[in-house]
């Protein structure tokens, strides 16, 4: 099927490929039904596409590649709400706020969107330390394990 999307056109999706954000996305409650669509292979980048409304689309970063001691833990809730039964089947991505050059851009570290890959289940949760994680981390240098 074919979606419009707000930063690459009119692009081809395959139905099984589109993740369920039962929750939303904060701020975006009702938008449910969301692709990954790649940008550069060398970048820890990609574009989180609503699929029914061109205009939400989403910069995401792998947030390990730029802040390598980034962690956090799961809640037994989420697990059982993504569905989640291999650790292999998550990856974790951040909303990437884009300005003018890529050295003044942020991530947000402190509401990382969780997907189960395998199931198709997305969630975005708020940590609590807001002090190690902020709101609008400086993308500036890829310093983490996946450069």
């Amino acid at each position: 099927m074919k979606i419009a999307t707000k930063f690459l056109g009119e692009v081809e999706i395959v139905e099984q490929d589109i993740i369920t954000f039962e929750y939303g996305l904060l701020g975006l409650e009702d938008e449910k039904k969301f692709i990954l669509l790649p940008l550069d292979a060398d970048l820890p980048l990609a574009i989180l596409q609503s699929v029914e409304h061109a205009e939400i689309g989403f910069v995401v970063g792998y947030p390990f590649a730029f802040k390598k001691d980034y962690s956090f833990d799961i809640s037994e809730e989420d697990y059982k709400q993504l569905q989640i039964e291999k650790t292999e089947d998550v990856l974790t991505y951040a909303i990437v706020t884009m300005k003018e050059t890529f050295q003044d851009s942020t991530i947000n570290l402190l509401a990382p969107l969780i997907i189960n890959m395998d199931k198709k289940f997305g969630k975005q949760i708020v940590l609590q330390d807001n002090k190690s994680y902020p709101l609008r981390f400086p993308l500036q240098t890829l310093e983490g394990s996946a450069k």
